[in-house]
């Protein structure tokens, strides 16, 4: 009787074993189901969505990458509605003042808040339609002391890539690592937002498709 006891208890601790690295073998699963799906979910970013912000001696560079459901011609229709920009945030007003030859003048206020630091910059910025693929632009006047960018579109097989570069310094009493924070946590929802509109050109046939007739 004793030695069927004794038995039985190791026979009920086996069992035990048995259950504890079978849930232990469960949970290590889930948890690797979990990761996966979380480290699917970072790589696979709305419009392929890439942006980086970093210091630029006494400024910030951007860079960004999105990719948007549409060909060439409609994406540089879209990069050259100046005045369409007003409708991104953060744009109050967006107006084209002059244009010779591939050369075109846009009157810009940006209206901004950093914590509880308003900002209101006015700025003239010339843009030079290089190519159908690509565009400069630079700020004439304004109240940053300085502000120059690019932006250059690429075919995909799922639309066109536009790739967008800009350096600035400002002239302001904010601390530069609020300015770096703000950028940081804003420019993804942006950009994401400046990709969505980017896709609906197609939509638009106010807008049509219209390259530049200087090039």
């Amino acid at each position: 009787m004793v030695t069927m006891s004794i038995q039985n208890k190791s026979h009920a601790k086996n069992d035990w074993d048995l259950m504890a690295i079978f849930a232990k073998g469960i949970i290590c699963v889930l948890l690797l189901l979990v990761l996966q799906a979380n480290c699917a979910a970072a790589e696979i970013a709305p419009y392929d969505l890439m942006v980086f912000v970093g210091r630029s001696g006494a400024g910030f560079q951007v860079q960004v990458s999105y990719l948007a459901p549409v060909n060439e011609c409609e994406a540089y229709a879209f990069l050259t509605d100046y005045e369409g920009a007003k409708n991104i945030p953060g744009i109050r007003e967006s107006k084209v003042i002059d244009r010779v030859g591939n050369q075109v003048q846009v009157e810009r206020v940006i209206e901004e808040r950093v914590l509880f630091f308003p900002i209101h910059l006015r700025s003239i910025l010339e843009f030079s339609e290089v190519s159908d693929t690509r565009l400069d632009f630079t700020q004439l006047e304004g109240d940053a002391k300085a502000y120059k960018g690019s932006w250059v579109l690429e075919p995909d097989k799922n639309g066109t890539r536009f790739k967008h570069h800009a350096t600035f310094e400002l002239e302001t009493v904010i601390p530069l690592f609020l300015i770096k924070h703000f950028l940081e946590n804003n420019a993804n929802k942006r950009f994401e937002l400046m990709a969505e509109r980017a896709s609906q050109q197609r939509l638009k046939s106010n807008l049509g498709c219209k390259k530049s007739t200087y090039l």
